[in-house]
């Protein structure tokens, strides 16, 4: 219950209402499903990393999973087509995602799929902001606003966010600026509707030859391939672009897909700078207990090659 996901948002919110929560006190999806089935569980907050795992697990239709009406996924971004294919294996429950930091109070917006009156959100999308807060996208160089439907830093001010980092006030004012405006680190657009995409970390963007790669929109293509079972994208260094993405690939059991494969289904749905130069194919993807991405083993591994 270290991270503020799970300390706040399950068991703070469970025990306010009364629920009972089951705690695993380890991820395996067989005996997840079976505990599903045991209990009864009915409201399922989980990390994409669980989700893809729902999503690609062969025993799926062995358990009674009807009592689920409720699929909550936070921790990570969740892309629209692992979503979709999570929500047609559970038609009775509501499904949808929020995002949040711990810095931010910690949620930033949630999917009000699961409001008492709830109303559609697009798969892909995380929710609209929270109550008593404003949201803006900014571009990450000049601070200037954006207009929606244009991708950029998202930053957001209230009463719920920090204070600051303790004994740390330079960097605090790195994250908060003059006007109370908590800059995320995050890259994401806001459409017509009030929804809230996220793109990627800031951070994590690839540049090819200027253009901006996001790392999360590959991985969610990849996982959509019946024969890869998890994945994750970096950028790797070229004397030519800058940058280019690569691709750290899970095989599916049994499969014999190849690099070359690989790369033509991606390149076959991307824009020429998108296009994966390298898979390489290992046994698992390093994540952290909150499901992300641990990309800087990633790129030390890369640079060991």
């Amino acid at each position: 219950m270290f991270h503020i996901y799970a300390l706040n948002s399950i068991m703070l919110c469970g025990l306010r209402v009364g629920a009972s929560i089951l705690i695993v006190p380890k991820f395996e999806i067989g005996s997840l499903l079976g505990l599903i089935e045991k209990y009864k569980v009915s409201i399922a907050p989980v990390v994409p990393p669980v989700m893809l795992a729902i999503a690609k697990s062969a025993d799926l239709d062995k358990h009674d999973l009807s009592s689920v009406r409720m699929l909550k996924s936070g921790g990570a971004p969740l892309g629209k087509e692992l979503e979709d294919t999570v929500r047609a294996k559970f038609p009775q429950a509501r499904l949808g995602q929020g995002y949040g930091m711990t810095e931010a109070g910690p949620v930033l917006a949630m999917c009000l799929a699961f409001a008492k009156e709830p109303f559609d959100i697009k798969p892909g999308a995380c929710g609209t902001v929270v109550r008593n807060a404003e949201m803006k996208i900014v571009d990450p160089e000049t601070g200037a606003s954006l207009p929606r439907n244009q991708p950029g830093e998202i930053c957001i001010r209230g009463d719920q966010i920090m204070k600051g980092y303790l004994n740390d006030p330079e960097a605090t004012s790195r994250t908060i600026d003059k006007q109370g405006w908590l800059h995320t680190g995050d890259i994401g657009f806001i459409d017509d509707d009030d929804e809230l995409f996220i793109v990627d970390r800031l951070k994590e963007l690839i540049k090819y030859k200027g253009f901006q790669v996001a790392p999360a929109e590959l991985e969610a293509l990849l996982l959509a391939h019946p024969e890869i079972s998890d994945a994750a994208v970096v950028g790797m260094k070229d004397e030519d672009a800058g940058e280019v993405p690569v691709a750290f690939a899970v095989k599916s059991e049994k499969s014999q897909v190849t690099e070359d494969e690989i790369k033509q289904y991606i390149s076959k749905q991307v824009i020429f700078y998108k296009r994966i130069k390298r898979v390489f194919f290992i046994e698992a993807i390093p994540k952290a207990p909150s499901g992300k991405i641990l990309r800087k083993n990633l790129r030390e591994k890369l640079a060991g090659m």
